[in-house]
This record gives C-alpha cells, sequence and structure tokens, in this order.
C-alpha cells in the first residue's frame, strides 16, 4: 500500500454491482479512505450509519456508492409518475452541486437520473427534469420544499435519505426544513439513512436518533487526516513585503490550482486586484458574488482556466475543490480549527499538497495558538527582501457612496518593495 493509500481496503473487495465498480474505476479510486472503510460495509448491509467526518475525507463517495447500490438491488416501481427513490440534503447550493457531479461519474453507467434543486437560478428547468422523473433527487432543503408543496414530486417512494454536513444545517437555520421534509418520508425502517458532519453534537445525534434506524456511529479524527499529508511553512514578512512575497510565490508555484485564503472579504477582491494587474488570472469567491458567477468560477477553477481561487473561511467552507496542489494562508486564520480547514484543501482524499503561511505583522500573534493546536512548529522559510518582484499596483475599484470601507485584512495596502523590512528570520531556508 502506498503512502496516499489511508486504508488497506479496496474498493474491488466490496460487494458492489458491476456498473458502480466501473464508475469508481472512472473516479480513479482503489482504496477507501477510512469514512469509506468504515461506512461501506455497514451501509452495503442497508444498516444506518451516522458519521463524523470533515470536507475531503471521501464521505460523498461512501454515500454515492451506497446509494447506487440500493437502489441497483431493488426494483423500480413502474405504476405511475418516476418519483425519487433516493434524497439527498446539503447545506449549500455549491455542495449540492458537487455532490450531483460526483454521483455522475459514480452512477455513469447504472442508467439512473440525478436530478438538482438549489435557489438562485434555473427555476423552471430544475423544475421541468423533476417533473419529468429522476431517481435520485440532490438539492438545499428550501427549494426542494418549493417543488414539493405544489406537488413536483413526490416522497414517498424513497428508499435512501442522505444528509450531508447536518452540523451546518443547523447553524444555517434548516432545521425545520429538514425536519419537515424527512417526516414525509417512509419510515426510517423502510429505508437506508446515511448521515454525515463534522461534529456529532447533542443535537445532530437527537435528529439522526429521531429519523434514522439505530444508525452505528462512525468516528473519524477530524484532524488527522488533513494536517499530517501537508508539507507546511511560515514565512515572516514585513506589511510591506506581503503582497510582493505573494506574487512571487505564486509565480514560482507555476501550473496548479491555488487557493488563498484572507480573514476579510475586502481582503478578498484586493488581493484579486493585485494578482489580476500582475498578470496573474485571479477570482475571489463570496457571497455577494452571484450564483451563476460562483458556480463558473468553481468549474473554471476546477478545469484549470483559473489558476487562482482567493477566498474567506466562511466563503469557502464546504467547497470540494479536488487536486489543489498548494495552498496559502495570506492572512493567519485568527482561529486554529480554522487553520487545519484550509491547509486540509491540499489534503484530499489521502493526497498531499504544500500550504504556506504569510506570518506577517498583522497577524502573527495568532501563529503560537496554531503551532499548539497542531501539535508542532510550522518550519520556516525566509526570503530575500532584494530579490522580491516589483509589482504594479491596481487601480482603485469604483464602489457605491454607501458602502462603507471595511477593516483591511493585512494591514497597510503594502504594494511595493519599500522599508527594507523583510530581514531574514529563522533558519535557512531548507
Amino acid at each position: 500500500m502506498s503512502e496516499n493509500h489511508l486504508s488497506e481496503l479496496r474498493f474491488d473487495e466490496l460487494p458492489l454491482d458491476d456498473r458502480i465498480r466501473e464508475g469508481i474505476r472512472d473516479a480513479g479510486f482503489e482504496f477507501c479512505t477510512p469514512i469509506q472503510a468504515d461506512t461501506l460495509p455497514i451501509a452495503l448491509k442497508d444498516k444506518d450509519v451516522a458519521g463524523q467526518a470533515q470536507t475531503g475525507t471521501g464521505k460523498t463517495a461512501a454515500f454515492l456508492i451506497a446509494t447506487y447500490q440500493r437502489l441497483l438491488k431493488s426494483d423500480a416501481p413502474t405504476d405511475g409518475p418516476r418519483n425519487p427513490r433516493a434524497f439527498m440534503l446539503a447545506p449549500t447550493r455549491e455542495l449540492a452541486v458537487q455532490i450531483a457531479n460526483d454521483a455522475e461519474v459514480i452512477g455513469k453507467h447504472t442508467g439512473l437520473v440525478v436530478g438538482l434543486a438549489f435557489g438562485g437560478t434555473d427555476y423552471e428547468k430544475q423544475r421541468n427534469q423533476i417533473a419529468a422523473g429522476i431517481d435520485i433527487l440532490i438539492g438545499t432543503p428550501g427549494r426542494i420544499i418549493d417543488y414539493f408543496k405544489p406537488g413536483v414530486f413526490k416522497l414517498d417512494q424513497v428508499e435512501v435519505a442522505i444528509l450531508d454536513e447536518a452540523d451546518r444545517m443547523f447553524d444555517l437555520g434548516f432545521i425545520k426544513d429538514i425536519r419537515y421534509l424527512l417526516r414525509r418520508l417512509p419510515d426510517p425502517d423502510k429505508r437506508l439513512n446515511m448521515l454525515f458532519s463534522a461534529t456529532l453534537s447533542q443535537r445532530v445525534m437527537e435528529l439522526a436518533y429521531e429519523h434514522m434506524n439505530e444508525p452505528e456511529l462512525i468516528r473519524i479524527e477530524p484532524d488527522k487526516v488533513t494536517a499530517d499529508r501537508v508539507r507546511q511553512a511560515v514565512f515572516f514578512p514585513s506589511n510591506e513585503d506581503k503582497m510582493p512575497l505573494l506574487i512571487g510565490l505564486v509565480r514560482e508555484m507555476g501550473e496548479g490550482r491555488i487557493m488563498i485564503f484572507v480573514n476579510m472579504k475586502r481582503e478578498a477582491e484586493r488581493v484579486q486586484d493585485y494578482l489580476e494587474a500582475n498578470g496573474i488570472h485571479a477570482k475571489a469567491i463570496s457571497g455577494d458574488v452571484p450564483q451563476n458567477k460562483r458556480l463558473r468560477m468553481l468549474m473554471d477553477f476546477q478545469s484549470g482556466d483559473l489558476a487562482v481561487l482567493i477566498g474567506t473561511d466562511v466563503a469557502s467552507r464546504g467547497l470540494h475543490v479536488p487536486d489543489v496542489q498548494y495552498e496559502i494562508n495570506y492572512d493567519l486564520p485568527q482561529d486554529p480549527e480554522d487553520y487545519v480547514h484550509r491547509i486540509g484543501r491540499t489534503a484530499r482524499a489521502g493526497a498531499s499538497g504544500d500550504a504556506i503561511s504569510l506570518g506577517c505583522e498583522t497577524y502573527v500573534m495568532t501563529l503560537p495558538d496554531i503551532e499548539e493546536y497542531i501539535g508542532h512548529k510550522i518550519p520556516v522559510a525566509n526570503y530575500n527582501h532584494d530579490d522580491l518582484p516589483e509589482i504594479i499596483r491596481p487601480k482603485p475599484r469604483r464602489r457605491k457612496p454607501s458602502q462603507q470601507r471595511g477593516k483591511p485584512g493585512g494591514g497597510r495596502s503594502g504594494g511595493g518593495r519599500s522599508g527594507g523590512q523583510g530581514r531574514r528570520r529563522g533558519p535557512p531556508k531548507r
């Protein structure tokens, strides 16, 4: 077993339909991740699972494989309209789209039809697709209710119910909608139920026991997968050197997906403007970006048409972006747990990656807490101030008079090489 395999269980050892095996091979999967190895043997026996696992651990593939297996081994009703036989709830539009994309790959050879329901776009298109008949319905609670109440589809044929990122459902205020939908499904003992959450808190477990059939609890250590497989380093730039250092690092990285994290939305926009002004194609993702544009950004980033994606912890949480080679903390996070979530973007499903942090004057005070949380010192990397690139300042953005200036996320605006404050710190670069 190579170092990238997180368990010794192969997918071909599981009792799966050959059509699913083909989809798994198409996805490039061979070995199960820990959450897959622990949950699939249970779910494939039609037993309910409540799993503690974070984004990027392979839980999506786990519940998709279990869902397809359950649907393929049972006969679909032949009388009346074709209603969903599997029902998957996600807290955000982006996550729903990502689940659907993964479902199309894994289920490519099954003949089962996937439908999407999420707010913000394509109301009639989504409605018509669902009304035409689907096997698997994936979506956000509000939009699904919008279609359910007028009778676009029924829930009485559901054999599989999936609830993803249950803790975020509570945080976003969806719990009433979720309970409304779950109470209209067949009884829990007549369906396969799977719930996943970053934490199996008391409120999540109350939901599980109310709407599931004696679920088996599976817990995967939340931080182990992400932190152990990432090559980490921290620079200590002055605020004036911070932007030139970032641009220099991005240029050195060359090809490969790069995610940059900042602490404030306004700073994400500023970083985007500087990168674009200096010939680096970058986009900032935030809640203010229209849904169509957000989805386009993600598709471009995944395809390689967009080199750099910038975001805050709030805007980027829950996004599943495969094969991120580099993660840069332009701002060190103020919450140590956010650091682990960020660097985990480069360590999905057993992959490795590089995480680079800029411990600037504004945010360096959070570094000791981060190192205490992850249990080790982050290796120090050095730079030579005189080797930093000369950079172009972007033109100021035009803003509406009503927009208030936010606090800068990285101290002074810092665009050029000035001040001579970028002295080497720490041991020589290794």
